[in-house]
Protein backbone atom coordinates (compact mmCIF):
# COMPACT_ATOMS: atom_id res chain seq x y z
CA UNK A 1 0.00 0.00 0.00
CA UNK A 2 1.46 3.60 -0.59
CA UNK A 3 1.82 6.12 2.41
CA UNK A 4 -0.85 8.12 1.09
CA UNK A 5 -2.93 5.08 1.20
CA UNK A 6 -1.32 4.35 4.69
CA UNK A 7 -2.25 8.09 5.88
CA UNK A 8 -5.96 7.00 4.70
CA UNK A 9 -6.54 4.07 6.57
CA UNK A 10 -4.88 5.39 9.10
CA UNK A 11 -7.18 8.56 9.62
CA UNK A 12 -10.08 6.48 9.21
CA UNK A 13 -9.30 4.14 12.09
CA UNK A 14 -8.52 6.77 14.00
CA UNK A 15 -12.05 8.88 13.30
CA UNK A 16 -13.93 5.86 14.11
CA UNK A 17 -12.12 5.53 17.20
CA UNK A 18 -12.70 8.84 18.29
CA UNK A 19 -16.60 8.95 17.03
CA UNK A 20 -17.29 5.87 19.38
CA UNK A 21 -15.26 7.28 21.92
CA UNK A 22 -17.68 10.75 21.87
CA UNK A 23 -20.94 8.52 21.47
CA UNK A 24 -19.93 6.46 24.25
CA UNK A 25 -19.22 9.63 26.54
CA UNK A 26 -23.01 11.17 24.92
CA UNK A 27 -24.61 8.14 25.89
CA UNK A 28 -23.36 8.48 30.14
CA UNK A 29 -24.72 11.97 29.94
CA UNK A 30 -27.76 12.19 27.72
CA UNK A 31 -30.20 9.53 27.58
CA UNK A 32 -30.85 7.04 24.76
CA UNK A 33 -33.44 8.13 22.42
CA UNK A 34 -35.66 5.73 19.81
CA UNK A 35 -34.41 7.10 16.44
CA UNK A 36 -37.71 6.45 14.91
CA UNK A 37 -39.53 8.64 17.15
CA UNK A 38 -37.16 10.31 19.94
CA UNK A 39 -38.84 8.10 22.86
CA UNK A 40 -36.68 8.43 25.73
CA UNK A 41 -34.60 4.62 26.80
CA UNK A 42 -34.22 3.04 23.90
CA UNK A 43 -32.14 2.90 20.46
CA UNK A 44 -34.72 1.48 18.78
CA UNK A 45 -38.12 1.25 20.28
CA UNK A 46 -40.35 -1.96 20.35
CA UNK A 47 -43.02 0.25 18.12
CA UNK A 48 -40.80 1.60 16.10
CA UNK A 49 -39.41 -1.67 15.33
CA UNK A 50 -43.03 -2.99 14.48
CA UNK A 51 -43.32 -0.35 12.28
CA UNK A 52 -40.30 -1.55 9.85
CA UNK A 53 -43.30 -3.98 8.59
CA UNK A 54 -43.27 -7.32 7.22
CA UNK A 55 -41.28 -9.56 5.34
CA UNK A 56 -42.62 -9.51 1.65
CA UNK A 57 -41.08 -10.03 -1.46
CA UNK A 58 -39.32 -6.95 -3.72
CA UNK A 59 -39.69 -7.20 -7.61
CA UNK A 60 -37.05 -5.08 -9.96
CA UNK A 61 -36.77 -5.40 -13.73
CA UNK A 62 -32.76 -6.34 -12.78
CA UNK A 63 -34.41 -8.33 -10.72
CA UNK A 64 -35.58 -11.19 -13.66
CA UNK A 65 -34.13 -14.61 -12.84
CA UNK A 66 -32.35 -13.59 -9.94
CA UNK A 67 -33.00 -15.06 -6.79
CA UNK A 68 -35.75 -14.51 -4.33
CA UNK A 69 -35.14 -10.54 -2.66
CA UNK A 70 -37.41 -10.27 0.63
CA UNK A 71 -37.14 -6.64 2.55
CA UNK A 72 -38.51 -6.10 6.29
CA UNK A 73 -40.13 -3.14 5.14
CA UNK A 74 -40.41 0.09 3.06
CA UNK A 75 -38.05 2.95 3.10
CA UNK A 76 -39.82 5.73 4.25
CA UNK A 77 -40.91 7.38 7.77
CA UNK A 78 -39.16 5.33 11.10
CA UNK A 79 -37.46 2.44 8.98
CA UNK A 80 -35.71 5.17 6.51
CA UNK A 81 -34.98 7.32 9.89
CA UNK A 82 -33.24 3.93 11.23
CA UNK A 83 -31.02 2.48 8.31
CA UNK A 84 -29.85 6.33 7.53
CA UNK A 85 -28.81 7.07 11.35
CA UNK A 86 -27.11 3.45 11.04
CA UNK A 87 -25.50 4.03 8.15
CA UNK A 88 -24.90 7.61 7.48
CA UNK A 89 -25.11 9.20 11.30
CA UNK A 90 -22.28 6.87 13.01
CA UNK A 91 -25.33 5.10 15.21
CA UNK A 92 -23.66 2.00 15.09
CA UNK A 93 -25.34 0.43 18.68
CA UNK A 94 -28.77 0.03 16.31
CA UNK A 95 -26.41 -2.86 14.62
CA UNK A 96 -27.83 -5.33 16.80
CA UNK A 97 -31.81 -4.55 16.96
CA UNK A 98 -31.16 -4.50 13.00
CA UNK A 99 -29.45 -7.94 13.23
CA UNK A 100 -32.03 -9.05 15.22
CA UNK A 101 -35.10 -8.35 13.35
CA UNK A 102 -33.07 -9.74 9.96
CA UNK A 103 -32.76 -13.09 12.35
CA UNK A 104 -36.49 -13.22 12.47
CA UNK A 105 -36.81 -12.97 8.93
CA UNK A 106 -34.36 -15.13 8.11
CA UNK A 107 -35.85 -17.96 10.33
CA UNK A 108 -38.92 -17.19 7.97
CA UNK A 109 -37.31 -17.86 5.37
CA UNK A 110 -35.68 -20.92 6.23
CA UNK A 111 -39.26 -22.24 6.90
CA UNK A 112 -40.12 -21.55 3.25
CA UNK A 113 -37.35 -23.27 2.00
CA UNK A 114 -36.33 -25.45 4.24
CA UNK A 115 -34.23 -26.47 7.26
CA UNK A 116 -30.31 -25.70 6.76
CA UNK A 117 -27.76 -23.93 7.79
CA UNK A 118 -27.01 -19.75 6.00
CA UNK A 119 -23.60 -18.41 4.76
CA UNK A 120 -24.52 -14.87 5.62
CA UNK A 121 -22.60 -12.30 2.39
CA UNK A 122 -23.07 -8.53 3.11
CA UNK A 123 -23.05 -7.01 0.46
CA UNK A 124 -20.08 -4.00 -0.31
CA UNK A 125 -19.61 -0.74 0.07
CA UNK A 126 -17.05 1.77 -1.63
CA UNK A 127 -14.11 1.50 0.45
CA UNK A 128 -14.48 5.30 0.85
CA UNK A 129 -17.47 5.04 2.24
CA UNK A 130 -16.57 2.16 4.77
CA UNK A 131 -14.23 4.50 6.21
CA UNK A 132 -16.03 7.31 6.99
CA UNK A 133 -19.14 5.17 8.22
CA UNK A 134 -16.34 3.34 11.05
CA UNK A 135 -16.46 -0.11 9.41
CA UNK A 136 -18.53 -1.66 6.14
CA UNK A 137 -21.98 -1.08 8.11
CA UNK A 138 -23.40 -4.52 6.83
CA UNK A 139 -20.55 -6.77 7.50
CA UNK A 140 -21.30 -5.63 11.16
CA UNK A 141 -24.60 -6.64 11.08
CA UNK A 142 -23.89 -10.35 9.47
CA UNK A 143 -21.44 -10.09 12.11
CA UNK A 144 -24.22 -9.56 14.65
CA UNK A 145 -26.44 -12.01 12.80
CA UNK A 146 -23.75 -15.32 13.17
CA UNK A 147 -23.67 -14.64 16.61
CA UNK A 148 -27.19 -14.42 17.41
CA UNK A 149 -28.17 -17.73 15.56
CA UNK A 150 -26.71 -19.76 17.73
CA UNK A 151 -29.54 -21.61 18.98
CA UNK A 152 -32.55 -24.04 18.04
CA UNK A 153 -32.85 -23.23 14.44
CA UNK A 154 -30.56 -21.78 11.62
CA UNK A 155 -27.36 -21.35 12.24
CA UNK A 156 -24.93 -18.83 10.12
CA UNK A 157 -21.71 -17.95 9.18
CA UNK A 158 -20.44 -15.07 7.70
CA UNK A 159 -18.25 -14.65 4.17
CA UNK A 160 -17.20 -11.39 3.81
CA UNK A 161 -16.17 -11.78 0.23
CA UNK A 162 -17.21 -8.95 -2.32
CA UNK A 163 -15.56 -5.83 -2.39
CA UNK A 164 -15.82 -2.77 -4.55
CA UNK A 165 -13.42 -1.51 -7.22
CA UNK A 166 -11.78 1.73 -7.40
CA UNK A 167 -13.86 4.07 -9.81
CA UNK A 168 -17.24 3.47 -8.77
CA UNK A 169 -18.93 6.68 -7.83
CA UNK A 170 -21.29 7.68 -4.91
CA UNK A 171 -24.77 5.94 -6.09
CA UNK A 172 -26.94 8.74 -4.37
CA UNK A 173 -28.18 11.29 -7.16
CA UNK A 174 -28.14 8.63 -10.13
CA UNK A 175 -30.33 7.30 -12.73
CA UNK A 176 -31.74 3.65 -12.95
CA UNK A 177 -29.76 2.93 -16.09
CA UNK A 178 -26.39 5.19 -14.08
CA UNK A 179 -26.46 2.82 -11.14
CA UNK A 180 -26.55 0.08 -13.54
CA UNK A 181 -23.28 1.13 -15.53
CA UNK A 182 -21.39 2.48 -12.37
CA UNK A 183 -21.20 -1.05 -10.91
CA UNK A 184 -20.71 -3.01 -14.23
CA UNK A 185 -17.58 -4.98 -13.94
CA UNK A 186 -17.20 -3.12 -10.56
CA UNK A 187 -18.38 -5.52 -8.06
CA UNK A 188 -15.39 -8.29 -7.47
CA UNK A 189 -15.32 -11.39 -5.26
CA UNK A 190 -12.36 -12.22 -2.87
CA UNK A 191 -11.71 -15.81 -2.98
CA UNK A 192 -10.14 -16.90 0.09
CA UNK A 193 -13.16 -15.81 1.78
CA UNK A 194 -15.76 -17.18 -0.30
CA UNK A 195 -18.58 -19.92 0.91
CA UNK A 196 -17.55 -23.40 0.51
CA UNK A 197 -19.24 -24.85 -2.40
CA UNK A 198 -22.69 -25.70 -2.47
CA UNK A 199 -23.20 -23.78 0.29
CA UNK A 200 -27.15 -21.98 1.13
CA UNK A 201 -26.27 -18.00 0.66
CA UNK A 202 -28.40 -15.40 1.81
CA UNK A 203 -26.83 -11.62 0.22
CA UNK A 204 -27.70 -8.88 2.82
CA UNK A 205 -28.31 -5.33 2.16
CA UNK A 206 -29.59 -2.12 3.72
CA UNK A 207 -31.47 -0.71 0.66
CA UNK A 208 -32.61 -1.78 -2.56
CA UNK A 209 -33.71 1.26 -4.88
CA UNK A 210 -33.10 -0.06 -8.30
CA UNK A 211 -31.70 -3.29 -7.08
CA UNK A 212 -28.04 -2.60 -9.00
CA UNK A 213 -26.05 -3.68 -6.31
CA UNK A 214 -27.83 -6.91 -5.88
CA UNK A 215 -27.92 -8.07 -9.76
CA UNK A 216 -24.26 -7.25 -9.70
CA UNK A 217 -23.24 -9.21 -6.33
CA UNK A 218 -25.55 -11.91 -7.29
CA UNK A 219 -23.56 -11.92 -10.65
CA UNK A 220 -20.29 -11.64 -9.45
CA UNK A 221 -21.04 -14.69 -6.91
CA UNK A 222 -22.40 -16.85 -9.91
CA UNK A 223 -19.18 -16.42 -11.63
CA UNK A 224 -17.15 -17.39 -9.15
CA UNK A 225 -19.58 -20.62 -9.03
CA UNK A 226 -21.42 -19.69 -5.71
CA UNK A 227 -25.63 -19.41 -6.09
CA UNK A 228 -26.98 -16.92 -4.30
CA UNK A 229 -30.05 -18.95 -2.21
CA UNK A 230 -32.25 -15.41 -1.32
CA UNK A 231 -31.62 -11.57 -0.71
CA UNK A 232 -32.72 -10.37 2.62
CA UNK A 233 -32.55 -6.49 2.90
CA UNK A 234 -34.10 -3.92 5.56
CA UNK A 235 -35.97 -1.88 3.18
CA UNK A 236 -36.75 -1.26 -0.69
CA UNK A 237 -38.17 1.87 -2.02
CA UNK A 238 -41.21 2.03 -3.57
CA UNK A 239 -39.47 1.03 -6.89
Amino acid sequence: MSRAGDCATITGMWLARLSTAVSGLIDLVLPQHCVGCELEGAIWCVECAGRLGGLHRVRRPLLAGAPPVYALGAYRGTARRAVLAYKEAGRRELAAPLARQLCTALRAITAEQGPGDWWLVPAPSRAIASRRRGGAHMSRIARRMATALTGPGPRACVADCLVISPGAADSAGLEPQQRVDNLAGRVLVRADRLPPAGARIVLLDDVVTTAATVASSVAALGGAGREVTAVLVLTATAG
